[in-house]
């Protein structure tokens, strides 16, 4: 796929991760629309910065955890511009739930963002594709949904229900409709982390160092121009973690 000009959707793009896609991806002059629930200072940011680049992004806001949102949020890309191209099932929750202290809450909060809303933006995004004749959808998930902590286990069950989502919409969507996920490792270690629990994460990749947002979205742009007989691969950008 030609990524010049393509309607691009990126969930969740305002920060870390996200906002490093949004950021590759605008260069690349797509036609990018960028979602964000709560963090209107950081997309407004993201949007400046973009802009003041020659570059051009659209926000859009809303709880992607109210399906019917997700349904209105593909719904107007698409009477805008006729189609989407490619989603990038990004938004997600991460935050610790010791095991013997997970409430209903925190397993709705994960569940909700992480593995519902992306299942049902990619059914009604890959439900368009099919019907336009071609499509990407990218998910981002994590190794610990293969490789479960035992500090985050309702986080760790949310990935690998997109993994699993992943193959399944692969073998649903196709062949109009490629869909890849990639499992960052430790990218952007969150600030909260001990300087123990820091060294922990990057010792236990095979490189001995902490990756860049930069790779993330670099292989993110790879499966959206690079090649376009790659579906159902869940493609680990982890420093070689997953196999460590």
């Amino acid at each position: 796929m030609q990524i010049k000009g393509k309607v691009i959707l990126v969930t969740g793009g305002a920060v870390r991760v996200g906002r490093a896609i949004c950021t590759a991806l605008a260069k690349e002059d797509v036609i990018l629309y960028c979602h964000f629930n709560k963090s209107r200072q950081e997309a407004e940011s993201l949007r400046d910065e973009i802009r003041n680049s020659g570059c051009k992004i659209q926000l859009i806001q809303g709880d992607l955890s109210k399906i019917i949102f997700t349904k209105k949020l593909i719904e107007q890309i698409v009477s805008e511009h006729g189609r989407i191209d490619v989603l990038v099932n990004n938004a997600a929750l991460f935050y610790k739930t010791p095991f013997g202290q997970v409430t209903e809450q925190d397993w709705d909060n994960l569940f909700n963002l992480n593995l519902k809303a992306a299942f049902f933006c990619a059914q009604s995004a890959g439900m368009q594709m099919k019907k336009q004749g071609n499509g990407k959808i990218i998910n981002i998930g994590d190794p610990s949904g293969d490789r479960p902590w035992p500090g985050y286990i309702p986080y760790g069950l949310t990935k690998a229900g997109v993994i699993s989502m992943t193959k399944g919409l692969a073998k649903a969507l196709a062949p109009e409709v490629q869909v890849n996920c990639v499992n960052p490792g430790p990218v952007l270690i969150p600030e909260s982390y001990s300087n123990d629990e820091r060294n922990q994460a990057i010792n236990r990749t095979l490189l001995m160092r902490e990756g860049a947002a930069e790779d993330i979205s670099a292989t993110v742009r790879f499966l959206i121009e690079g090649s376009d007989y790659i579906t159902g691969a869940i493609i680990n950008v982890d420093g070689g973690r997953s196999i460590a």
